[in-house]
């Protein structure tokens, strides 16, 4: 049951003035009517001068996807004199997965410290305040008032979207799901070298476009994307047809740019097919690549050429789901008064003239669906949006709390470094050993009994074998928890790392016993550098990884664990594999940094 904090946080969310949002336009459950498209945006009116100090802080949250756009509104606000109650405004923004901040919001952003807590939450998508209202089991709905537009797009290669002839004449979406499922397509169309059609999605727990990608399965599936209704959700044969569809998937990352930055590495080596055939994202994610923005965790931005090969946006026939971007100021006992007025007047700015030009050249559709010409060009974007209406509260709670059901399974292998140095304590009489041992019990919460997980760990003693090699085969959960959980429990630092050896021998194991049907990975944490007499070599390793990948692909996400962890090895070893490296060096972080990655599952 929710608590009653919990509960007033939602209800007490401020309802912005009906000049900010009148009748709730600007939200993706109904097109905005064209007089709203066509009418005059306010002008900004910024103080004579600006209040006096010390500044208000107000305390800004955004989604990973939108942080960059909220961070250009935020400066160029207070770029202007600011007076809210005679004082001046300093805005911070923080940034945080769509899915955790929902969650976040509901339980009124409790693990927070008070002076960080948000007075306004900007999620990227209105289905995000309803995934917060589920959880706080609060009846009382509240919407934002739309500040920004990013169509969920198809994206492709353009050489691929030519080949395929969907850069001339768009496909529905069940066309779309359709060739996902045929593994065989490519070679018809003369491109056998492209392989099979590899298919990325982000993990609709905490992405905006994973959960819309989902909804338009169940759309398909249901046979109108356009009217799903609840009750479709548990009839037989729609679970069926999207579980079928969630095979396709190569697999799942938790956000759209973890696919992109591997997109970017494999046509940086020549050839982004290796890697990818197309990703259901946000279209600003799709500017973002083609102008040479890449970032590995979604959060850290970097700069660089623009690809060999950009992407085309693939607008479908029958509509898109839109990220509208709903800004919804807060009370709790955390905002002050004078905070809830500082949030009033940033958020009727982002919606004035000047406020809705940052927006457009930040990547984003304006509340009139208008784009920056430059932006456009190099996004590949439509002229204009086709929206399909966002479904119901029910239909995307539920949807959403479908995902383990429906989802691809995972045939996992955990693969444990047990050197000495996973002997050293990260806190008082707890080992670095003992951390990870509580990060992988922590992180099978996330997995089905139908998943199938093993263990295995690897070290040796002098010149001896690698030990204690494979203690729990791979198998389905609901059989081997009990008895992964005692082994896990078990394992005790040996001496040396055969890094290189233990990740060849494990990856070709599960090669040997492939399944197209499961995601086939290892998940690889390692505290050190490849330490040990026996035979391998990175070169060796990596190798056997991308060759293993054109047919049986594992993939090894790996993750460093402590300052001495060799990253350079651990990246290469995921990028040679088509996964992904994951940071904690900060040993304190490890439970977090492990639950992320396996939302690749």
């Amino acid at each position: 049951m929710a608590t009653a904090a919990a509960v007033g946080l939602i209800a007490a969310a401020l309802v912005l003035p009906a000049l900010l949002n009148p009748g709730g336009i600007g939200s993706p459950q109904s097109p905005a009517p064209e007089s709203q498209a066509e009418a005059v945006l306010p002008v900004d009116r910024p103080a004579v001068s600006a209040g006096a100090d010390p500044c208000i802080p107000l305390n800004v949250l955004a989604s990973l996807e939108n942080a960059d756009m909220v961070r250009s509104l935020a400066s160029a606000y207070v770029a202007k004199p600011r007076s809210v109650d005679g004082r001046c405004v300093s805005v911070n923004v923080s940034q945080e997965k769509s899915g955790v901040a929902a969650i976040g919001m509901a339980g009124g952003f409790a693990s927070v410290p008070a002076a960080e807590r948000p007075a306004v939450w900007l999620p990227d998508s209105t289905a995000w305040l309803r995934v917060a209202e589920d959880h706080a089991g609060s009846a009382v709905r509240q919407d934002g008032a739309s500040l920004a537009r990013s169509g969920i797009v198809v994206a492709m290669p353009a050489s691929m979207a030519r080949v395929i002839g969907w850069d001339t004449k768009a496909p529905s979406w069940a066309e779309v799901l359709a060739v996902s499922k045929d593994p065989g397509v490519w070679e018809r169309l003369g491109h056998a070298d492209w392989g099979k059609f590899k298919f990325g999605k982000a993990s609709p727990t905490v992405s905006t476009s994973g959960l819309m990608g989902l909804v338009a399965s169940y759309g398909v599936a249901g046979g109108n994307l356009k009217d799903i209704q609840t009750h479709q959700l548990t009839q037989p044969s729609v679970i069926t047809k999207v579980k079928d569809g969630e095979l396709s998937t190569s697999h799942y990352m938790a956000t759209p740019e973890h696919f992109l930055w591997h997109a970017r590495q494999a046509d940086d080596a020549g050839d982004v097919s290796e890697f990818l055939s197309a990703v259901i994202i946000d279209e600003k994610s799709v500017w973002d690549y083609n102008r040479g923005i890449s970032s590995n965790d979604g959060v850290t931005k970097q700069a660089g050429p623009a690809p060999r090969e950009p992407l085309l946006a693939i607008y479908p026939s029958d509509g898109v789901l839109v990220a509208d971007n709903p800004a919804l100021a807060l009370t709790g006992d955390w905002v002050s008064s004078q905070q809830s007025l500082a949030a009033e007047d940033f958020l009727a700015y982002a919606r004035t003239e000047q406020g809705q030009e940052v927006v457009k050249t930040t990547g984003y559709r304006t509340i009139q669906d208008k784009v920056d010409p430059a932006v456009a060009t190099t996004g590949r974007y439509a002229q204009s949006l086709q929206p399909v209406p966002l479904p119901s509260a029910d239909v995307l709670v539920n949807v959403q709390k479908s995902f383990p059901d429906v989802r691809k399974r995972a045939r996992a292998l955990f693969l444990l470094d047990v050197s000495g140095s996973m002997g050293q304590e990260i806190a008082p009489g707890v080992t670095r050993l003992q951390g990870a041992k509580n990060a992988v019990t922590r992180a099978l919460d996330h997995f089905t009994d139908d998943d199938k997980l093993g263990l295995a760990a690897f070290s040796h003693v002098g010149d001896g074998p690698l030990v204690p090699g494979l203690v729990s085969p791979v198998s389905p959960l609901k059989t081997n928890k009990s008895d992964l959980l005692a082994k896990l429990n078990a394992l005790q630092p040996v001496a040396a790392t055969p890094l290189f050896e233990a990740v060849g021998k494990f990856a070709a194991e599960q090669a040997s016993e492939y399944n197209e049907s499961e995601i086939n990975t290892i998940v690889l944490l390692s505290d050190g550098k490849n330490d040990s007499s026996h035979p391998g070599d990175l070169k060796s390793l990596t190798e056997q990884l991308s060759h293993q990948h054109h047919s049986t692909p594992v993939l090894v996400f790996t993750l460093a664990y402590g300052a001495d962890a060799d990253t350079e090895s651990l990246r290469a070893i995921a990028k040679a594999s088509g996964a992904h490296f994951y940071d904690a060096t900060d040993p304190n972080r490890l439970e977090a940094v492990l639950g992320d990655l396996v939302t690749s599952f």
